[in-house]
């Protein structure tokens, strides 16, 4: 079997590449800064405009199933990641074990959540409704829980970020949302296109953070047997999560459909929310890119893995019939 290299993952590599040998400086980084900001802002809005308010309302009949995912995402997976700190430096840098710490309190990814139990034959709407609330709330639940999880010495200053998170995300939500009726269908026939956006602002914000990061010395800081490491816990992490929702799911006697939204939702950590959040929470921290590289090595191995587990579920579903 012929093995592709994935477009997205070529574009965030190559923007790590360009970073490490033509990171932006001076003038020309405030360029990239300025225009981070303002695509990640049309990006929210072009994400409110295009998510019905009724999708987020849509399935919240089960509750049960809602309460274990939310649990999952936002209390498993910061526990999950409190031991890493018992590794030494050399092993696990400050700024990676931050990144991990932040991977933890992501809201689940919205499309590949929805795609991956669809095609493992799980329950779609259910999926589409946590992953829509999951990251709606998440805006405001994510900078909570790392202020819960970091000591005062954290790079985050909290009044600026929440404010910053309003101006910037919130607000482009909202006024998305409201004008949802009039913009939604032009880009529900569009996806490809809000998709491509999507992922042209994620490669913006990486190359802009590894720029600051490669200018602060990232690459001396971070030798390749951490990255190494940050691969292998990315792997472990998303196996140990797997388990438990599996388990936990038929322990709690729910049916085979909505134990696949609920391995699918609740394994699963938003990229396309983490990065712009990110810069927002993290801004002119020199060790951005360290922090923001678990995220990116977790949404590779996701899919990855992910892909493989869906493929098994919808298998097991034909064998069945």
């Amino acid at each position: 079997m012929k093995l592709r290299l994935d477009p997205f993952l070529g574009l965030m590599l190559a923007a790590v590449v360009v970073a490490t040998f033509l990171p932006a400086t001076g003038a020309f980084a405030g360029i990239i800064d300025g225009a981070g900001t303002f695509a990640v802002s049309l990006l929210f809005f072009l994400h409110g405009a295009a998510l019905s308010p009724r999708s987020v309302l849509d399935g919240l009949k089960q509750w049960q199933l809602h309460l274990f995912i939310f649990a999952t995402t936002f209390i498993l997976f910061p526990l999950a990641v409190q031991p890493l700190g018992l590794l030494p430096e050399s092993v696990l840098p400050g700024n990676l074990r931050l990144g991990f710490i932040y991977l933890a309190v992501l809201p689940s990814a919205v499309s590949s959540s929805i795609a991956f139990t669809a095609m493992a034959k799980g329950n779609v709407p259910a999926a589409v409704c946590n992953s829509a609330g999951s990251n709606v709330f998440g805006l405001l639940i994510t900078p909570l829980l790392m202020t819960l999880f970091l000591s005062t010495s954290s790079p985050i200053d909290l009044e600026s970020a929440f404010k910053d998170i309003v101006i910037q995300l919130l607000l482009p939500f909202a006024l998305g949302q409201a004008l949802h009726r009039y913009a939604g269908g032009m880009l529900s026939r569009h996806k490809q296109r809000l998709e491509q956006y999507d992922q042209s602002v994620i490669v913006l914000i990486i190359y802009s953070a590894f720029s600051h990061s490669v200018t602060a010395g990232l690459w001396e800081e971070l030798p390749v047997g951490s990255i190494l490491v940050a691969a292998a816990l990315c792997t472990a992490l998303l196996l140990a999560v797997f388990a438990f929702t599996i388990y936990g799911t038929r322990q709690l006697g729910f049916s085979r459909s909505d134990e696949i939204a609920a391995v699918f939702c609740g394994s699963k950590k938003s990229l396309a929310t983490g990065l712009p959040l990110a810069q927002v929470l993290f801004a002119g921290s020199a060790g951005f890119g360290m922090i923001v590289l678990p995220i990116m090595l977790y949404n590779q191995i996701q899919i990855i893995i992910g892909a493989m587990l869906a493929r098994r579920y919808a298998t097991d579903q034909l064998t069945r019939a």
